[in-house]
C-alpha cells in the first residue's frame, strides 16, 4: 500500500492486528513514535513512550504488535511525503489508542483504491424525524 502524507498530517497511534509492518520512505521524511501497550491491570494510564526515529528515503522501519504501538507523522509543513506500507498478513482494522488514558477503538483500514481502482466510500448518515 503506498500512503500519500500531507503537510503535518499523522496516524493515530494504533497497533498492527497481530501483522507485521515494513514501511519504505519513498519521498520526504516521516517521524514515529512508539508505545507501550497500555497496562490492562489499571482502568486508564497514559501511554509511555518507548522511542522515536526519523525514516528517510530510502530508509526501511518495521514494527509488529510484540515491539509495540506506535504513531506516524509528517512533521513537515511545507512538503509531502510518500511510504510504501506491507502487511504480512493483511488485515482490514486495527485498534486506535486514546494517548492519554490508553483506551483503545476499533478502527477499519479504508483504501482510496485498489488495483488502480477508485474504492467506493461510503459514509452513513445519521438523521433524526423532524418534530412536527
Amino acid at each position: 500500500m503506498i500512503v500519500c502524507w500531507g503537510e503535518g498530517q499523522g496516524s493515530s497511534i494504533h497497533d498492527h492486528a497481530d501483522s507485521h509492518c515494513f514501511m519504505k520512505m519513498l519521498m520526504g521524511e516521516l517521524t514515529e513514535v512508539r508505545y507501550e501497550w497500555p497496562s490492562s491491570s489499571s482502568g486508564e494510564s497514559t501511554l509511555q513512550e518507548i522511542g522515536s526515529n526519523k525514516i528517510t528515503v530510502d530508509q526501511v522501519s518495521y514494527i509488529n504488535d510484540s515491539i509495540g504501538l506506535h504513531r506516524v507523522e509528517n512533521q513537515n509543513h511545507t512538503e509531502p511525503a510518500v511510504s510504501l506500507h506491507l502487511y504480512c498478513p493483511p488485515y482490514s482494522s486495527c485498534y486506535m489508542f486514546d494517548q492519554r488514558t490508553g483506551h483503545k477503538s476499533v478502527c477499519q483500514v479504508t483504501f482510496w483504491s485498489k488495483y488502480g481502482e477508485r474504492t467506493p466510500y461510503i459514509t452513513q448518515m445519521l438523521t433524526t424525524p423532524e418534530n412536527n
